[in-house]
């Protein structure tokens, strides 16, 4: 059976579901560490963690613990994106696991489990690495562990940093169990309808041992919370906030912006591919990871900084359009393009459609409610629709830009942050923002955290409301 990772367009099974994650963001050396007060078993534990990744091409730790040069437990990604397992010991490694698998996929959750068994009689068993409820057993460099680890020692354990790398991502359902060796299935199923999808169950029923922990990051004030209550103490954070609480998890994935989207060069991603600035003159354009042909939409975008010219925009893109990495998002005329911009006009395939409308500048939130029921989109400033636009109006379609219907094709949201004069910074919220709201506003099925109400019958960009209405 070939596992699958939580895809932006699955159907679970209704049973457990995680509510919260935490968002790690590199460039701010975010991490968790503790100095445990007692030393548990460094030959027999077990980690679980669910992981998305945001950054791709760099060195990304998941957990370490390095006393000195010459000792050190490390597992997290390479730079070239394999999963590297490894111990070392008196400056030599003494174990190590590289997969021949590459862990590219920025829109996905993956689920690992590392059991490290030292004292396993079967050498084969002393190091195992599951990934969506499989083993892992195609390694360009694999030899078994053969000393302790230095990972839940009194050494300071840390979780998203090995000396100065950082994680870039998402991590929820990080489970810790010490002394015991346990499988996949103590924390995860293959789902009875989609039975190549796994997906989490649930773990409170687990005996954590000296130092086991559940970090669940469901109290945004203590996110280092063990959630077990025995067992390790909580961890510690380090330049993580109660906004780094999100609610984009294994269980319901939400949409971010796609780095890795026509390789667009000079755009710079943070916060969990949630923010997004260009860094020299041209036209940058950037699409979220989910996309939808049918239902209602709805999302915003914060212009938070360098709003004070013209070509900086929001829109739609879709999915047939011939993308041209240095032209403006409503500037294409090789497919179907969107874009409302800072100047108020309102541009569709090389052509304005209206000028003067509502111009924004630092600090406005521009919203986009695309109807593909309908065909109709509309764009709004602060929560009044530019057009004198109402979004629920249907067919009719009051205030509304017509757009091609999808026919099957694909429509995105996308982001242009274009820097004719000068980079701007955008933050978007598909529903699990990086900022703080004044006050959240969820869609009708109570999901999403949004500056203002989603227009009755549009959703946040999400897998829970793709199943049902994508």
């Amino acid at each position: 059976m070939t596992a699958q990772t939580i895809l932006p367009a699955n159907t679970l099974s209704s049973g457990y579901d995680v509510d919260n994650s935490v968002r790690l963001n590199g460039a701010d050396s975010a991490k968790f560490n503790i100095d445990h007060s007692g030393e548990g078993s460094r030959v027999l534990w077990t980690l679980s963690m669910w992981v998305k990744r945001s950054g791709l091409g760099a060195e990304e730790p998941l957990f370490n613990s390095r006393p000195n040069s010459n000792f050190e437990t490390f597992c997290g990604f390479a730079a070239d994106d394999t999963l590297v397992f490894k111990q070392k010991n008196d400056g030599s490694t003494s174990g190590q696991y590289v997969t021949n698998r590459k862990f590219r996929d920025i829109s996905a959750w993956y689920h690992f489990v590392f059991v490290y068994d030292k004292d396993n009689s079967t050498a084969g068993n002393r190091g195992r690495i599951y990934v969506n409820g499989v083993e892992e057993t195609s390694f360009s460099t694999e030899s078994n562990f053969s000393d302790s680890s230095t990972w839940n020692s009194t050494n300071t354990n840390n979780i998203g940093n090995s000396q100065s790398a950082y994680f870039d991502g998402y991590m929820c359902e990080v489970v810790f169990i010490d002394g015991q060796a346990l499988a996949p299935t103590s924390f995860g199923e293959f789902d009875e309808d989609s039975p190549q999808i796994w997906k989490p169950i649930d773990v409170s029923g687990l005996t954590p041992g000296t130092n086991g922990f559940w970090l669940n990051f469901e109290d945004s004030s203590n996110l280092g919370n063990n959630a077990f209550g025995s067992g390790s103490a909580d961890w510690t954070e380090t330049n993580i906030t109660a906004t780094d609480q999100s609610t984009d998890t294994c269980t319901n994935n939400y949409s971010t912006l796609n780095p890795i989207f026509n390789n667009i060069a000079n755009l710079t991603y943070s916060e969990g591919n949630l923010n997004v600035v260009a860094s020299d003159a041209n036209y940058r354009s950037t699409v979220s990871t989910i996309g939808v042909s049918q239902g209602k939409w709805y999302a915003e975008f914060k212009a938070v900084s360098g709003f004070n010219s013209t070509d900086k925009a929001v829109g739609i893109y879709r999915s047939d359009t011939v993308f041209v990495a240095t032209t403006g998002l409503g500037n294409f005329t090789t497919g179907f393009t969107f874009s409302y911009g800072a100047t108020g006009n309102v541009r569709t395939n090389n052509g304005n459609n209206d000028t003067g409308e509502a111009t924004f500048t630092d600090g406005d939130i521009i919203q986009v409610a695309m109807d593909l029921d309908n065909n109709k989109l509309y764009f709004g400033k602060n929560n009044t629709y530019i057009n004198s636009g109402d979004p629920t109006t249907g067919s009719t379609g009051t205030g509304a830009y017509s757009i091609t219907a999808s026919t099957g094709e694909v429509f995105y949201f996308a982001v242009a942050s274009i820097s004719s004069g000068g980079a701007a910074l955008w933050s978007c919220n598909f529903g699990s923002p990086s900022y703080a709201n004044s006050s959240d506003a969820s869609d009708g099925n109570g999901y999403g955290a949004f500056e203002f109400a989603p227009p009755s019958g549009y959703y946040a960009l999400n897998t829970k409301n793709l199943a049902q209405y994508g």
